[in-house]
């Protein structure tokens, strides 16, 4: 099957719930869409490596970056032309307005971000919820209203309370990605580092952990440590190489070498 178009996202909007995961590796991609993730944001190096979309064929694949890391609109633009020519069916943007406008302009689907952006946090009040008063959910409003106006189809909605996106749900044309934003967004998002348990840090109140990939981890470190230290113990040992290890040639032809080197080296 080919991935949902960005037509087909908007139509099903209220009357099915897709899943979404960041992704960072091709077997993280491969696992998600064979455990029926549809939509994957992921580094934009993956777009063009060719076995990404052999691992998710199916997925509808969102690359996105901070915006900082790019540049400006001319940047972008730049930026985006060769990803949608290599597969991307979206890009994310937490740019200006400008930047988007221009992205749609040229018909590129963009997603945007409202509510807590990680990059522009500090106009927020730093990493904590937007909109549990009435003038941060009009500013989350506001955001969203731009959004449409600058010509994005989705937007990722980050720590917003659950009944101020159900509000917002109702009023706009926008696809809502939900992070960490509720049940109304038209798509749930988790960053897979958390879904399988390997983040060691600070884990999102709204970041539910599915496995423990982590202690895995530390578990086949410590039999590669163990495996190569006995190698290390047998090579200082002089137990390895055994002769089951060796290659090895007729005894005469190592005397005839032998006498040829002696010759050839005297």
């Amino acid at each position: 099957m080919a991935p949902p178009t960005v037509h087909d996202l908007l139509g099903q909007r209220g009357s099915h719930q897709y899943a979404m995961l960041r992704v960072e590796t091709l077997e993280e991609a491969a696992a998600a869409a064979a455990a029926g993730v549809e939509l994957l944001s992921v580094p934009p190096a993956m777009i063009f490596d060719r076995r990404f979309r052999e691992a998710a064929p199916d997925a509808f694949a969102f690359p996105g970056v901070n915006y900082f890391e790019i540049g400006g609109t001319a940047d972008f633009l730049k930026w985006a032309f060769p990803l949608i020519k290599h597969g991307a069916d979206a890009v994310y943007c937490s740019g200006s307005l400008a930047t988007v406008r221009a992205l749609a302009d040229h018909g590129i689907a963009v997603c945007g971000h409202v509510g807590l952006i990680p990059s522009k946090r500090t106009w927020t009040g730093g990493f904590r919820a937007v909109g549990k008063t009435l003038e941060t959910a009009q500013l989350v409003w506001r955001q969203v209203r731009a959004l449409e106006e600058a010509g994005a189809f989705a937007a990722e909605i980050e720590v917003v309370p659950h009944g101020i996106t159900r509000a917002i749900a109702e009023k706009t044309s926008l696809f809502l990605i939900s992070m960490g934003a509720g049940s109304a967004g038209h798509a749930q998002y988790l960053f897979s580092e958390d879904v399988l348990g390997q983040n060691r840090g600070h884990v999102p109140r709204h970041a539910k952990v599915y496995a423990n990939l982590a202690a895995e981890q530390d578990r086949l470190q410590a039999l590669r440590i163990e495996a190569m230290g006995r190698f290390a113990d047998e090579v200082h040992a002089g137990l390895y190489p055994a002769p089951q290890h060796l290659v090895d040639s007729e005894a005469e032809v190592v005397e005839a070498f032998e006498d040829w080197l002696e010759r050839e080296t005297a």
